[in-house]
């Protein structure tokens, strides 16, 4: 009993946290999208925000596992200094 203690102690031990900046768009169904800035790879979506949130805890998570499963490095968060615009654009097709 005490390896397998030691195995989940070693394991837990090497668990970091990772955040990374998370944006949740009103939809006009009253769902929401989610987009990560860092990590355009990511998007998910929720019914409320509540589970936009945990979708997103939840697409991140595998993200980052399948990063670390394949020996490759998370991206880092990037900083940005300036609130996102919004805009309207407009092409003819």
């Amino acid at each position: 009993m005490e390896g397998k203690t030691r195995r989940n102690e070693t394991a837990a031990q090497a668990r970091v946290r990772h955040e990374y900046t998370v944006y949740f768009e009103p939809q006009s169904d009253g769902s929401y999208s989610v987009v990560f800035s860092s990590i355009p790879e990511i998007v998910t979506f929720g019914t409320t925000l509540n589970e936009a949130r945990r979708m997103a805890a939840d697409a991140l998570r595998c993200h980052l596992e399948g990063l670390f499963k394949d020996n490759q490095t998370p991206p880092v968060e990037k900083k940005i200094s300036r609130k996102p615009l919004k805009a309207v654009v407009a092409v003819m097709v």
